[in-house]
């Protein structure tokens, strides 16, 4: 069982916080750090210090940590050109010494793009189809080789298709609970599929179709990592829960209904509930990044138990 530190910089956080986070994620025995990709902060607060880049902050963290996996959930496709994306990635996983995964969505918090000037187009999820094959064309083309591609929103011609990532394939998370084009996506691009925030009963049956999907496709269903976001508040007792939850604006309730909260024991065994759906990997959104012994007690009387 993974269990991942997944974090929203968006809120409020600088580089230094964020390699803090990191760090700790490492030394501490979690198996990846990840970031959101989004430049405008969302519910109350002011965002201080600002956003930072989800792929400049990993290209500096590639450098910083040795072990750990870094990725996104999810880079949103409206953000980068196909191309552009493409060479991003396979740099950061050579500067990391292949340790990247990509997280490749949609894009859907418009007043971000309202925000910063960045075209927010209808056909996204058409246009994220073109991403998947573009990004994963251009890795997978020879070297040597040329890539081209002739779609309705992208087109390339004669690209060399370089740089070439570490990894001889870079794993590719896609997610959402989209019920006919996110898993027929998964099952032609998708190393791992994510299902955030949801109730084990959403998992379920969305793991369901991706399944089918797969299947469909002529994909053996087991190739796919299965996993869950979901936000983490962890105490001691009642009033450290109760704590962390105000901190980031939560009701406790609401948490043990739709997240990882409660003591070490109640949410290792929601873990295990999700593990019966299907999920091997949990990515814990930590909400509050200065709470490092947050991450401390979910390293000693969390991960001890199901890493």
């Amino acid at each position: 069982m993974d269990l991942r530190i997944f974090t929203e910089p968006q809120q409020g956080a600088s580089y230094d916080t964020l390699l803090a986070v990191a760090k700790a994620s490492e030394d501490l025995g979690f198996d990846a750090f990840f970031r959101s990709d989004h430049f405008l902060r969302m519910g109350e607060g002011d965002g201080l210090p600002g956003p930072t880049d989800a792929w400049i902050t990993l290209a500096g963290l590639a450098r910083e940590t040795s072990r750990i996996k870094l990725g996104t959930l999810m880079t949103a496709a409206t953000f980068r050109l196909p191309g552009v994306l493409a060479i991003q990635v396979a740099q950061v996983d050579l500067m990391s010494g292949g340790r990247i995964e990509m997280g490749l969505g949609a894009g859907w918090f418009e007043a971000e793009h309202t925000a910063y000037g960045i075209p927010f187009p209808k056909e996204k999820i058409a246009r994220l189809e073109e991403q998947l094959a573009i990004v994963t064309g251009l890795w997978e083309t020879p070297v040597g080789e040329t890539y081209d591609f002739d779609g309705k929103f992208y087109q390339l011609k004669d690209c060399p298709a370089l740089p070439k990532p570490a990894q001889a394939k870079v794993p590719v998370i896609i997610g959402g609970l989209g019920a006919k084009r996110t898993p027929e996506l998964a099952a032609r691009y998708a190393d791992e599929f994510n299902v955030p925030f949801a109730s084990l009963e959403d998992t379920g049956r969305q793991f369901e179709r991706v399944r089918e999907a797969a299947r469909a496709a002529g994909r053996d269903a087991d190739d796919l990592v299965y996993s869950n976001a979901l936000v983490a508040a962890v105490g001691k007792d009642d009033a450290e829960v109760a704590r962390r939850a105000a901190a980031i604006g939560r009701e406790v309730e609401e948490l043990r209904a739709n997240g990882l909260a409660g003591s070490p024991a109640q949410v290792v065994d929601t873990i295990g509930r999700y593990a019966e759906k299907g999920s091997t990997r949990f990515y814990l959104q930590i909400l509050d990044p200065y709470d490092l012994d947050h991450l401390e007690l979910i390293s000693s009387q969390v991960l001890s138990q199901v890493g």
